[in-house]
């Protein structure tokens, strides 16, 4: 297929993206922003407690880890305003392939780093991983809008929900991708070896993406509806101003519109493998047992236990899980398009609101259990994160559009993902090891997006490029 068509405008034949261009390269960019986050999450849970903060205890570890991959969440609003000033000044097409080098040159070198347990790098080790994961998430901060307005600036008449959810996609793939990788190198590693390199691997190969990525990219024209904009003089010279001026209140909607989202997203993949993989109090004390120490009963009183399962058998379970994710994202977009995004997102987001209190059944299923929560808890997810893809963009005139959705997207990543995974394991802590507070938190944020939801207009049927603020 070739790189451009011709489609018939106005005064003009102006070359436009093809389909085929479009969906590879709004999928490619995310399927490699998504990987790399997820290589982050999971060696957040499964090697850098250890490697990068040794000194502590079991739970600070882990909350420390925690805090490390909460850096991006909080880098993620600048990313969107730097990247969304550029996208909405000088276009989508250089602002995306800027978004994309920057998460890779992160990702890379993050598989470079040394760890703690260098002598010497004591200190520097975990700073320099601060700086990486910062970096991670500023570029993220500005490729996921682009990729979003690259999908939906190209498609055609009322197929905007279908065309928004091919960069959505890239969210169930980059984490496919990631974890198959993972279980490679454990299978094929012993421990040690995994501890000592092994884990380094899915960091170093994301530069064969990345390079996929803007091979693919650099070949893409602009958009039609950013040309518009161009042509007619109405290039705004500072979009994060016009934004806040004109389309505050797209803003605040489209931040808590997004936050169920991103709660459900970062519970169902950080904290199920935290607490799934956690070993039951039985499992603890025999593993104590055997080790010649035997757990005193302030120990086993103080314990918090998770379900038991091994590292590799639910990681396996959150692959078989993610299918789902992807499968109901593509199911999604023409049901967004069938209802409408606000009608279609009431029903998933109220789906969410129930699930979250079936925390502890679903948990307490054993096998059968626990699998039946990650399939519901991931088809949910691809229903309610594929229409996103169109709905943000949606909100914002084109103008500001890369901008107002950028932010929007990532200031909620602040309110849901950033602080998701440490306040699920605060809840299951108090809790004493059950996952009920944990349900009910995302039952709460749930609550917060209907509101949000209930508030908002329908986007289908507006003038996508014929809106300026």
């Amino acid at each position: 297929m070739s790189s451009t068509d011709t489609t018939a405008l106005p005064g003009a034949r102006q070359p436009v993206n093809s389909r085929g261009r479009v969906i590879v390269a709004s999928l490619i960019g995310t399927t490699v922003e998504f990987y790399d986050f997820y290589v982050y999450a999971t060696a957040a849970v499964l090697v850098f407690p250890k490697l990068f903060f040794p000194g502590q205890n079991e739970t600070t570890q882990l909350l420390s880890s925690f805090a490390v991959f909460g850096v991006a969440f909080v880098a993620r609003p600048l990313g969107s305003i730097v990247f969304g000033h550029f996208g909405d000044k000088f276009g989508r097409k250089g602002t995306l392939v800027a978004s994309l080098l920057t998460m890779g040159i992160a990702t890379f070198l993050i598989g470079c780093l040394p760890t703690a347990l260098v002598p010497g790098w004591e200190f520097w080790a975990p700073a320099l991983l601060v700086i990486m994961r910062f970096a991670q998430g500023l570029a993220l901060g500005g490729e996921w809008s682009g990729a979003a307005l690259l999908a939906t600036e190209n498609a055609p008449a009322n197929k905007r929900a279908i065309y928004g959810t091919f960069p959505q996609l890239g969210a169930p793939i980059g984490f496919i991708i990631a974890n198959v990788i993972f279980l490679v190198a454990s299978y094929t590693l012993t421990p040690e070896a995994f501890a000592a390199w092994g884990w380094r691997v899915p960091f170093l190969l994301s530069a064969l993406m990345v390079i996929l990525g803007l091979y693919v990219r650099l070949k893409l024209i602009e958009t039609p509806a950013f040309t518009k904009v161009v042509e007619s003089n109405e290039v705004a010279k500072l979009p994060l101003g016009r934004v806040f001026k004109t389309s505050w209140r797209q803003l605040i909607l489209g931040t808590f519109i997004m936050l169920a989202t991103y709660v459900l997203f970062y519970l169902m993949t950080t904290f199920t493998l935290t607490y799934g993989t956690k070993p039951t109090l039985a499992g603890a004390q025999a593993a104590a047992e055997k080790a010649g120490k035997p757990m005193s009963e302030a120990a086993a009183a103080a314990f918090v236990p998770g379900l038991g399962f091994s590292r590799n058998d639910f990681l396996w379970m959150l692959i078989a899980g993610v299918v789902f994710f992807g499968i109901f994202t593509l199911v999604s977009g023409p049901l967004a398009e069938k209802y409408g995004r606000r009608k279609m997102l009431i029903a998933v987001t109220t789906g969410i609101f129930v699930f979250g209190l079936l925390f502890v059944p679903l948990f307490s299923g054993g096998f059968v259990g626990t699998m039946g929560l990650l399939v519901i808890g991931f088809s949910l997810m691809g229903l309610t994160f594929g229409p996103m893809g169109a709905l943000l963009p949606e909100l914002f005139p084109t103008n500001v559009r890369y901008t107002g959705s950028a932010i929007s997207y990532n200031f909620s990543s602040i309110l849901g993902a950033a602080v998701a995974p440490f306040i699920a394991v605060a809840l299951w802590e108090q809790a004493k090891g059950s996952p009920v507070l944990v349900g009910i938190y995302l039952t709460a944020m749930a609550v917060l997006t209907l509101i949000a939801l209930f508030l908002t207009r329908e986007t289908r049927d507006l003038d996508y490029e014929n809106n300026v603020a």
